[in-house]
């Protein structure tokens, strides 16, 4: 129990909350805490009997069983693995910004669900995430089973088939491949590569309730480049550090 405690820990401070309730509600679900009917969205539900929580408990919730028992748990694994690689790489120290980026591909994956009549939101929004890792690690080369390598750019694609031969579906991995695409083509694509105007920016409130860290490294990951020491015989155009006069040992 320890060393699972000091794991938890050591997850980045999103994912980790993020994996707490998508293991706790399908948990409490499953004890028959709660009825199943009322974590999933219906939109009728929804929009007319002004039940808020549903959007919310349904991108949580999963029916585990003997037949999605395994789809469940691969799921949850890219959850963990993807959402620590973002949290932690791009978004390492700005955890608001990662925030924010799981809120927009969340609105958007709502809309989509009321609009489709999808109840369960869990899968979309983790495919969104491992879309967005994907894109900004294109040639990064990613194994999967029997052995299998390819860049990170066809990951997306490939779960979505995998996901096919396992559920016989592929509407949920498609929903959150278009929406990790959307946001990452108006977060990075269009300003930064096509010179267009930047549409989405971090609420302000955010940054108050999730505050930038400076320096060090939280969870897994590397420092960042202005973290790193800059080393003693650097030119004249590095900064160097006055230590002050020194003492020998005995004086």
């Amino acid at each position: 129990m320890s060393e699972l405690g000091d794991w938890f820990r050591s997850v980045p401070l999103v994912t980790r909350y993020w994996f707490a309730c998508s293991v706790a509600v399908p948990l409490v679900a499953k004890l028959g805490l709660i009825n199943p009917l009322y974590l999933v969205l219906w939109p009728e539900a929804f929009l007319h009997s002004f039940q808020i929580w549903r959007p919310i408990t349904a991108t949580f919730y999963f029916p585990v069983g003997p037949a999605t028992g395994f789809l469940y748990m691969v799921n949850l694994y890219f959850l963990y693995q993807y959402s620590t690689r973002l949290e932690t790489g791009v978004f390492d120290g700005r955890p608001a910004d990662y925030m924010f980026m799981l809120l927009f591909n969340w609105i958007c994956i709502v809309i989509s669900g009321v609009i489709m009549d999808k109840q369960l939101l869990m899968i979309p929004l983790i495919m969104s995430v491992l879309y967005v890792w994907s894109q900004m690690n294109k040639d990064t080369v990613v194994s999967f089973w029997f052995g299998t390598k390819f860049k990170a750019r066809y990951l997306p694609w490939v779960l979505l088939g995998f996901n096919y031969i396992i559920s016989g579906s592929v509407v949920d991995e498609l929903i959150g491949n278009l929406v990790g695409h959307l946001y990452f083509f108006l977060m990075f694509k269009y300003p930064m590569d096509l010179g267009g105007r930047s549409f989405l920016s971090t609420p302000q409130f955010l940054y108050r309730w999730f505050p930038s860290r400076r320096g060090g490294v939280a969870g897994f990951g590397i420092p960042p480049e202005s973290a790193r020491r800059v080393p003693d015989d650097q030119g004249a155009g590095g900064r160097r550090h006055n230590w002050g006069q020194g003492f020998r040992l005995g004086d």
